[in-house]
């Protein structure tokens, strides 16, 4: 169950820095949003997967419900109830709004991981369409 996996932490490193530069230079209404949501998913999976030994549709499964979770917290207000909506690195890695689109840009991430991984697994053993 447990062992480090390079390839999925190489993955998930270049996906971190891909977010910090979206979070540090990019302020539009769709990449910035939505698009870093959709990668965040992808990179707890990466995450996820450098660490442990589990199958593509577990992984998948507890890298949404964390983005879930995270989400819901948003609603909730975590970082006021912590006192940490002053906090911009807070802000960036724990998120401040609850928005419905964030929850299905989370749901395509976790969909995309699945698509490519089957697509992955596919090619692997020779199998087509």
């Amino acid at each position: 169950m447990f062992g480090f996996h390079f390839r999925y932490f190489r993955l998930a490193l270049g996906l971190f820095l891909v977010e910090v530069f979206i979070a540090l230079f990019v302020h539009d209404r769709i990449i910035r949003p939505q698009g870093g949501d959709f990668l965040a998913t992808i990179l707890l999976y990466c995450l996820i997967r450098s660490f442990f030994s589990l199958p593509t549709s577990v992984a998948a499964g507890v890298a949404l419900l964390v983005s879930y979770l995270l989400e819901v917290l948003q609603y909730f207000q975590l970082l006021a109830h912590l006192g940490w909506q002053h906090s911009a690195l807070a802000r960036v890695l724990l998120g401040s709004q609850f928005e419905w689109p964030d929850m299905l840009a989370y749901t395509l991430g976790a969909a995309f991981i699945i698509a490519i991984e089957a697509a992955r697994t596919a090619s692997a053993t020779g199998q087509t369409g």
